[in-house]
């Protein structure tokens, strides 16, 4: 009888201090042991799950993923309030980022470690011209130019009206700017080592999506279906850092013989990432501890992968995206057209026409509002615990800015499946944006190439558009799309029309 009543008060006790301590944590679903509420995700579209809890349980929620505790937002202002917070900088304790990334790069990296390559990454962008301001823009100007016209020249060569499927012409475009950025260099289109990193950055992101459950799960990588996957994911990672590792030593010894006075070699300065970070490697040489923690080959290999991946799939998603939506509606692309030629007069396109073209601006806004490239949004870590509209986040906890869900908000966004660029043009005609709009998220950890993907999406959007008509090959192309790291379209082709100079 004794045992009796001393295993019920411990089971008062418990039921107790559970409730005691979630009681002021935010609402959300039940779970199940071990799994949380995992099984009930939409595996193919976790935005749509994660959207359809929020109409339920509000704009602040939180739910157990495997042994994750998360907190989902909706909310511009709470995620604008908790994203400029030192102790939402972090990375939740994912398998992606701490298992198989180990915490290097920029994209995976917290602490000390982030905000010094952060730093780093922000002024190199600043001094190759990837920023708002600089004497350098026109010179990165001049390189994605060189590289639109590449993807222009390409369609011209298939005829005055070819169709295509634009993915692989477009990656291979903005991948060389991209390639010339960060390692000095770039491959012909038929290239075999070109086509083999376009290849795992393809597949990589596809099955970084598919192996999601590992990130809360991770003894699931011992199951011969997700084993695959992780071997994919992992020996991709070690061939991709043996191609590195040959383009840094290419690279190191282009700045030794430049240091060595070789006249064949150029004086100018550095002009690319890879660059960069050997020259402040060599800067730093007597701060062994920095070098170590900051500047070491695998943090070199990881940084130089998440700028090239994340700059190149994002950019090319939306673009690819931009042209879709603009080939199913082709009123909307007959009036940019018009604006187009109004305003540049046949000739191609500058940084500084874009305030001139307020149609444009708008129309690539649109595009990215109404398919985020990233619809759950970058999670990020509590790195200890934080109070929000008087909810608990505990430390420890993923938090996940649903951009899905900001943008497809039906109050801020009337028919939100409807492609309108008018929604971010005022009654005087300039393009205007407001907090439900954030295709670079916000805060400290917000995309550190904002600007250069606003500059490459415009000069590669406004070109295409001036050169040519696009049209769809069939009505009813889908629209819905493929969610890995990011929401792409399934694979479509294009009809592309030269347009006649006026």
């Amino acid at each position: 009888m004794m045992l009796i009543i001393i295993l019920v008060t411990i089971l008062i006790f418990l039921l107790t201090y559970t409730f005691w301590k979630n009681m002021d944590l935010p609402p959300g679903p039940w779970g199940l042991p071990v799994l949380g509420y995992l099984p009930w995700i939409d595996s193919k579209a976790p935005y749509l799950t994660f959207t359809q809890l929020s109409k339920k349980y509000g704009s602040i929620y939180g739910l157990s993923l495997g042994s994750i505790y998360t907190v989902v937002v909706t909310e511009p202002k709470v995620i604008k309030h908790l994203f400029f917070k030192d102790a939402t900088i972090g990375r939740a304790p994912l398998y992606l980022t701490h298992g198989i990334m180990k915490g290097y790069g920029l994209i995976c990296a917290e602490g000390e470690l982030w905000k010094e390559q952060r730093r780093f990454v922000h002024h190199c962008l600043r001094e190759f011209g990837g920023s708002k301001i600089g004497f350098q823009r026109k010179k990165m100007e001049a390189l994605i130019m060189e590289n639109v016209m590449d993807f222009v020249n390409f369609v011209e060569s298939q005829g005055d009206k070819s169709t295509l499927d634009p993915l692989e012409p477009l990656r291979h475009s903005l991948g060389s700017a991209m390639n010339i950025l960060v390692f000095g260099k770039s491959w012909s289109r038929d290239d075999k080592t070109w086509k083999w990193l376009q290849h795992l950055q393809e597949e990589g992101t596809q099955h970084i999506g598919v192996a999601g459950p590992l990130n809360f799960l991770p003894f699931l990588r011992f199951h011969p279906k997700f084993g695959k996957t992780m071997d994919f994911l992992i020996s991709g990672k070690l061939e991709t850092h043996k191609v590195y590792k040959k383009i840094i030593q290419e690279q190191a010894e282009y700045l030794k013989n430049r240091a060595q006075g070789d006249s064949s070699t150029d004086t100018n300065s550095i002009t690319n990432i890879t660059q960069a970070f050997l020259a402040e490697r060599e800067r730093r040489k007597d701060e062994p501890e920095i070098l170590e923690k900051f500047y070491n080959d695998q943090q070199f290999y990881h940084l130089l992968a998440d700028i090239f991946g994340a700059g190149l799939d994002t950019t090319l998603t939306t673009l690819r995206w931009y042209l879709l939506y603009l080939a199913k509606n082709p009123a909307i692309q007959r009036n940019i057209r018009i604006e187009i030629h109004d305003v540049l007069q046949n000739n191609l396109p500058t940084i500084e026409d874009i305030v001139h073209l307020p149609l444009v601006e708008a129309s690539i806004y649109e595009a990215q509002r109404i398919r985020s490239v990233v619809p759950v949004g970058i999670p990020h870590g509590a790195t200890e615990e934080v109070e929000v509209d008087g909810f608990r986040i505990p430390q420890g906890s993923m938090i996940v800015p649903l951009q899905w869900a900001v943008h497809m908000n039906e109050n801020m966004w009337p028919d939100p499946e409807k492609f309108d660029p008018s929604r971010f043009i005022n009654e005087e005609g300039k393009v205007v944006r407001n907090s439900y709009f954030m295709p670079y998220q916000i805060g400290k950890r917000m995309c550190v190439g904002d600007e250069l993907a606003r500059m490459m999406l415009y000069l590669f959007g406004a070109t295409i558009l001036q050169k040519f008509s696009v049209e769809l090959e069939d009505e009813h192309v889908d629209l819905i799309g493929v969610c890995g790291i990011t929401l792409t379209p399934n694979s479509h082709k294009l009809i592309f029309s030269k347009v006649s100079s006026k």
